[in-house]
């Protein structure tokens, strides 16, 4: 199944929170982070990475790179730069390319191109802190272009407005497609991500690359819920980027995302422990006891009592207000906003909630004829 909760959550600073992976590449590391602290993963990949070893356009590509000496090499990315130096192995141009990249000034956008291009025994004539390609492009138009030639290593999708830059200065671009970004083989997975995100059954969603944020709105228009994805992630589903670069659809779209000082799986996941609990999580004191609502989740005397999202929507609106009085019909309001239901449903998910929460079922009191509060001071 593509979306599921693979892996069993240990207790951790996430215990509570359902987070949807939108990843393809190095999707299972970032699930196993996220498991390791508590997390539910719903895991969704919103595009697949084709590449392209085999494609025509990619040897076209470096056969126009060895035609004429090279005086830039962009390489914007580890896995496509170490892609590009195998399919030429592969077709006995790799030390050809080499020497062609080692004649001319090599740019690397970040630690990992950098990496890939050292390993490929180059060296890189500058790389920006900031792994942006504006900064790689500022570098470059600041130095004259006119008859240069320019090779830029894609990374999924053309650089079409990075190209046209330094085309409009003159320049000969030479642009290098290692890999494309295709839609998932099954798209059923994203699909049911985009309803549960609708429905606020996830409590963040994680980003690695901006084409997959592109991906999940277009999912989502074409099934008329574009509006409602957007509105889910303005407010309840926090949205959490690898970079500034990956969240610049979310940006262009007005919402709000966060993302790590630096690029890294690691600091993404950091970053999300960091911030999800601080929003989405209640204290309730119950006599000398302290009870805390996290996401789905009821922290009491060091256990954790999972909980289905209906029974924390109906939790969490009773902690809204400790010890008032919630109408059944103000409860089907608050867990069931979009959904046809009737009180019974209430009643129902009511019995669920103080059967998962076991020994803390009694802190839902029943209030004849008038609906239910927490018993709590």
């Amino acid at each position: 199944m593509g979306t599921s909760a693979d892996l069993t959550p240990t207790d951790g600073p996430l215990t509570g929170f359902t987070v949807g992976v939108t990843a393809a590449r190095r999707r299972e590391e970032l699930v196993a982070l996220l498991t390791r602290r508590g997390a539910r993963v719903v895991k969704a990949p919103a595009l697949r990475i084709l590449p392209l070893e085999d494609d025509v356009a990619l040897h076209r590509a470096t056969e126009r790179c060895l035609s004429t000496p090279l005086d830039y090499v962009v390489a914007t990315t580890g896995v496509g730069w170490r892609g590009w130096m195998s399919a030429a192995d592969g077709w006995g141009h790799g030390a050809a390319l080499a020497a062609a990249c080692r004649g001319a000034a090599v740019l690397s956008r970040g630690p990992k191109a950098t990496g890939a291009v050292r390993a490929s025994g180059l060296d890189e004539t500058y790389s920006p802190e900031s792994e942006a390609t504006d900064e790689l492009l500022t570098w470059l138009l600041a130095r004259p272009l006119a008859g240069r030639r320019i090779a830029v290593q894609e990374h999924g999708l053309p650089l079409t407005a990075f190209t046209a830059a330094l085309r409009e200065r003159g320049a000969e671009v030479v642009p290098v497609p290692v890999y494309r970004w295709a839609p998932p083989e099954d798209p059923g997975p994203v699909r049911r991500l985009v309803e549960q995100t609708v429905r606020r059954e996830v409590h963040a969603l994680t980003f690695t690359s901006a084409p997959a944020i592109t991906a999940l709105l277009e999912t989502a228009a074409a099934d008329g819920l574009r509006e409602r994805l957007l509105e889910a992630m303005a407010a309840d589903v926090l949205p959490v980027c690898v970079g500034p670069v990956c969240a610049r659809p979310l940006l262009d779209a007005g919402l709000p995302a966060i993302w790590p000082g630096r690029g890294r799986l690691g600091a993404l996941v950091r970053t999300l422990t960091e911030t999800l609990p601080a929003r989405g999580r209640r204290t309730l004191e119950l006599g000398d006891r302290t009870l805390i609502l996290q996401g789905n989740a009821l922290l009491a005397d060091g256990t954790s009592h999972w909980l289905s999202p209906k029974g924390a929507a109906l939790l969490r609106a009773l902690a809204e207000k400790p010890g008032w009085v919630l109408s059944r019909a103000e409860l089907l309001r608050r867990a069931w906003p979009d959904t046809p239901a009737d009180e019974h449903a209430v009643e129902t998910a009511i019995a669920r909630l103080r059967s998962s929460l076991g020994p803390h079922g009694k802190l839902i009191r029943t209030v004849p004829k008038r609906g239910y509060r927490l018993a709590v001071s």
